[in-house]
């Protein structure tokens, strides 16, 4: 069994009509259209995500890695979520000699992981580094007081605004800003109140 932190997602471990399950599972779901080629799904946690992305876009993939920082985390992913195409590997997603360990992707996924972070740019960053020409980011965050206020969460650096959400990817030639609130993610509608951002962008 995984020690649960409070965040992880464990779906094996969960109540099926947990909220944070269902919200994770949309977002994977959503990614599904943009997923092609070599794909990274950085922060993977358990590894659910990737064994669902590699079974629905299995024609459209040549491989998936899932990456994450806690070796236990991986340990777990690597006994109960296998695919062919899957493989898992231990990396920090902040480590500039990351893309010469694993290469660069078409698709790269990253799920509530920013927030993780210290430097959300510097991130950025990192993730634009690993992306082939021409590769799609897919990443989400949820929304909160913004960059400088600490967020209250014990696991977040900080949570940022929509408004800062959407600057960070300026450095992509094409993107698109969606927004989640349960399990619907979709372009923003004039008086609903959406506590999760989703980027997609083009590099």
């Amino acid at each position: 069994m995984l020690e649960d932190n409070g965040e992880r997602v464990i779906p094996k471990e969960m109540d099926p009509m947990n909220n944070m399950l269902l919200e994770h599972i949309a977002r994977y779901t959503f990614s599904t259209p943009y997923v092609k080629g070599r794909v990274l799904d950085i922060a993977c946690g358990t590894g659910y995500g990737s064994v669902m992305v590699a079974k629905e876009r299995k024609e459209e993939i040549d491989e998936i890695i899932g990456v994450d920082i806690c070796e236990d985390t991986l340990q777990y992913a690597v006994h109960n979520y296998y695919h062919p195409l899957l493989t898992f590997k231990q990396g920090d997603a902040m480590d500039s000699e990351l893309p010469q360990h694993i290469g660069q992707f078409d698709t790269i996924l990253s799920f509530e992981t920013i927030e993780h972070v210290r430097d959300d740019r510097l991130f950025i960053k990192r993730m634009y580094d690993l992306l082939k020409p021409g590769g799609t980011l897919v990443l989400s965050t949820p929304f909160g007081k913004g960059r400088n206020h600490p967020s209250g969460s014990p696991f977040h650096y900080f949570q940022l605004t929509s408004e800062e959400f959407s600057l960070l990817f300026e450095d992509f030639p094409d993107k698109e800003i969606f927004y989640q609130r349960g399990v619907t993610i979709e372009p923003p509608r004039e008086g609903v109140y959406y506590p999760l951002g989703v980027a997609v962008c083009k590099k």
